[in-house]
């Protein structure tokens, strides 16, 4: 079985996707399936596992590696698949080699949707935990994952060369080992002493919009950081079963991480390197005043409820169904578009200081990105439309109100409240041209579509992952954000939806229009 030509095309997100871990066990709770299980519940799956090994280890090393009968391992895969609908599957410790060949052949046999293959061969200490055959087994597997997720020991004895001496060196081996399986790989920094951790996504055969998507964060300085691989593989083929593109999983499991490494320290679990705290988000929702575990978790969840008579409203305005079926008149058109480029000049700004604010060097990044973007590439589809067109450039009532509510945030200087303040335009538009494009788009020629570039900007996928990534950045922000601070970020997107609304009905009102 070749995953290579199409890794996720048969995937189907799912709100609770089924995850089955195929790992090793951690009586002391950090590590193998019992962190697996924690990630994956952590981060909206139903988790189920697979023991593949026994392991008598603590916070301060291991002791012991029992491995049951293969003919029991058999029983078990088959125990799980005969009954339940596997979404992802996420391997760990095969301990040895008839452990890998009965995992490969379970694999060929049941062909799940989604494989994330973490590699255990090399322990944080440098010592080897596969012998050469079982490690020769292990790289014949890679081929049947979508994603793999070395350390860079791993990383180098997966491809039989030292050890990578920099950040830089790994990447070059992710993209062999990549070139070598047809694989995506996740490279990860950690092992490198930095004061920066950078993760990349590489994949070397365009099942990526780049070769290389990287992305980084700031070293948190714990000792406890015992089954963090475990937890990031386990975590990333959750997200992946949810939202089905590699690079917005990994935003938000490294946020995720990001969060579960910085609370660490608060279990006081072992007198080694204890666990990360996998569900510091949801104990720190529950204590705070009048949270619930669903406001830090899914707090985006509750925005988008917050709006639903907005968004009902925003689909039955004449503008909008007039616009997906090409018959809006042109001078109506003209005026959004040149009151959107206004805004969207502003915008840019708004959301460029929102990246200057940022926690995250990743977010940070992403925000400069979308503000470049908004500034170079719609605010110039704007200005093409409009060049040979007579529209006045003076800012409309509701334009005027728009911006007046993003600078005045934008001057109070609170990300959170900010980010919330801005994810309409994202999210809105996002909603409103994917549904023209699937209800309206499609029953007409694009070719005669006199607004087809317009639909088509805000249908596409660049602009939805970057939608998905702003959410799960305002779950982020939500997630440690005082009660009070959360009740303002409702506020500022409830009062940017409404604006939207009235922005896309400004046109039948103006009179410049």
């Amino acid at each position: 079985m070749s995953r290579m030509t199409d890794q996720t095309s048969n995937i189907t997100p799912r709100t609770t996707p089924r995850i089955l871990s195929i790992a090793g066990t951690d009586p002391t709770g950090g590590a193998g399936i019992h962190a697996d299980l924690k990630s994956i519940a952590a981060n909206g799956g139903y988790g189920m596992a697979v023991v593949t090994a026994l392991v008598a280890q603590n916070t301060r090393g291991v002791r012991s590696v029992h491995t049951p009968p293969v003919a029991f391992l058999r029983q078990q895969l088959n125990a799980v698949s005969d009954d339940v609908t596997i979404d992802a599957v996420k391997i760990g410790m095969l301990a040895e080699i008839d452990v890998i060949h009965e995992v490969r052949s379970w694999l060929n046999a049941h062909r799940p949707p989604l494989v994330v293959l973490d590699p255990v061969m090399v322990a944080t200490s440098g010592h080897r935990l596969l012998e050469p055959q079982a490690e020769q087994a292990l790289r014949d597997l890679i081929p049947l994952a979508d994603l793999v997720t070395p350390n860079v020991p791993e990383l180098a004895v997966l491809l039989a060369e030292p050890t990578a001496a920099n950040w830089a060196a790994a990447i070059e081996q992710g993209k062999r080992l990549s070139a070598r399986t047809g694989v995506t790989v996740l490279v990860k920094g950690g092992h490198f002493d930095e004061t920066i951790c950078p993760d990349a996504l590489v994949n070397t055969h365009g099942l990526l919009a780049q070769s290389v998507v990287e992305f980084a964060s700031p070293r948190i300085a714990t000792k406890n950081t015992h089954g963090t691989g475990c937890s990031l593989s386990s975590a990333m083929a959750t997200v992946q079963a949810r939202t089905g593109d590699w690079a917005a999983s990994l935003a938000e499991v490294k946020d995720w991480l990001q969060d579960a490494l910085t609370h660490a320290d608060d279990l006081e679990v072992g007198q080694g390197h204890g666990p990360i705290h996998h569900f510091h988000r949801l104990f720190a929702g529950a204590s705070a005043e009048s949270a619930t575990p669903a406001d830090s978790v899914k707090f985006s969840a509750t925005l988008w409820r917050d709006v639903e008579q907005i968004r009902t409203q925003i689909f039955d305005l004449p503008f909008i169904r007039d616009l997906g079926t090409g018959v809006l008149a042109e001078r109506d058109f003209a005026y959004y578009l040149a009151q959107d480029a206004l805004y969207l000049a502003t915008y840019s700004r708004v959301l460029a200081r929102v990246s200057e604010i940022a926690p995250s060097m990743h977010a940070q990044r992403f925000l400069a990105d979308s503000a470049r973007r908004c500034r170079d590439v719609e605010l110039e589809l704007h200005r093409n439309w409009l060049g040979q067109r007579d529209v006045s450039s003076e800012a409309g009532p509701v334009t005027a109100g728009y911006l007046d509510h993003l600078l005045g945030l934008a001057e109070g200087g609170n990300y959170a409240v900010l980010l919330a303040a801005l994810l309409p335009c994202f999210w809105l538009y996002a909603d409103v041209g994917e549904r023209l494009h699937t209800d309206f788009l499609a029953r007409t020629e694009t070719a005669v579509h006199p607004y087809a570039a317009w639909l088509q900007t805000y249908a596409d996928e660049e602009f939805a992952a970057a939608t998905r990534e702003v959410i799960a950045l305002t779950d982020a922000a939500a997630a440690t954000a005082s009660a009070a601070q959360r009740s303002a970020m409702r506020q500022a997107f409830a009062t940017s939806s409404r604006f939207e609304l009235d922005f896309f009905d400004a046109p039948r009102h103006s009179v410049l229009a």
